[in-house]
């Protein structure tokens, strides 16, 4: 019986010393793969040009729980003076996206399509988006940092909204009174009297004048002569008796 007991511990004790071995080997495969492929993004820089012919290299190395990128250009030499030089810092946490622990070097890969159609590296978008890890927040991406040196920003100017155009005010008008009737020249206007010291000055009655009455005309009174001549003369010989009568009489 005891000699089965040993047997049976010595069995487990074989199986445990297997799979403490498997899973060691396992680990250090994870290690190997892991700084083989961080040797393959920060021992061996990725190179580009831009569109204006600028050698460009993209270097990536650790900044405690951040992944920094340095990209470092130079132009071409024109004639006798050098090309211009100058480079640019980006940050982030790349490592908080699946896909970039898989294959981290396509990441930067990604970021190195877009730079080479600018044609200065430093000066194409604040945050670089790569396709692979598109999805996830600002945090996982690579952020810029400072670039040197320091290239303004191309900021978009937008039109002041032209004031409108203010008619100048017209003065403003008095009313104007009306014009004193003047006299019409040739018709000398009566002037009043002037009192004379120790006089009271006496008003004028206005008295009103009559109205025109029509007189008519009244029948003369039958003369004496024409009375006889109707009594002592025929009536066809009354006018020639009136007028002898008045004759005589006068």
């Amino acid at each position: 019986m005891r000699s089965r007991m040993r047997v049976v511990l010595l069995f487990l004790a074989a199986a445990v010393c297997v799979s403490s071995a498997q899973t060691n080997n396992s680990s250090n495969d994870n290690r190997l793969q892991q700084q083989q492929q961080q040797r393959s993004v920060w021992d061996e820089p990725i190179r580009f040009s831009t569109k204006t012919k600028d050698s460009c290299t993209m270097v990536v190395s650790g900044a405690g729980d951040y992944t920094r990128l340095r990209v470092s250009c130079k132009g071409p030499s024109q004639g006798q003076t050098p090309g211009r030089s100058y480079y640019c810092d980006f940050q982030g946490k790349p490592n908080l996206c699946r896909a970039y622990n898989l294959n981290p070097r396509h990441f930067f890969t990604q970021m190195m399509w877009d730079m080479r159609k600018l044609s200065h590296a430093c000066q194409g978008p604040k945050v670089y988006r790569p396709a692979m890890c598109k999805k996830y927040p600002d945090e996982a991406q690579i952020t810029f940092l400072a670039s040197w040196p320091k290239t303004a920003v191309p900021k978009t100017t937008v039109p002041k909204p032209s004031k409108p155009v203010q008619e100048p005010r017209k003065p403003a008008v008095p009313a104007q009174n009306k014009p004193a009737t003047t006299p019409k020249p040739g018709k000398p206007q009566p002037q009043p009297a002037k009192p004379q010291p120790g006089k009271v000055p006496q008003t004028k009655r206005i008295i009103p004048k009559p109205g025109k009455t029509t007189t008519r005309p009244t029948e003369q009174p039958e003369s004496k002569a024409s009375r006889l001549a109707n009594e002592h003369c025929w009536k066809s010989f009354q006018g020639v008796c009136t007028y002898f009568i008045s004759w005589f009489q006068n």
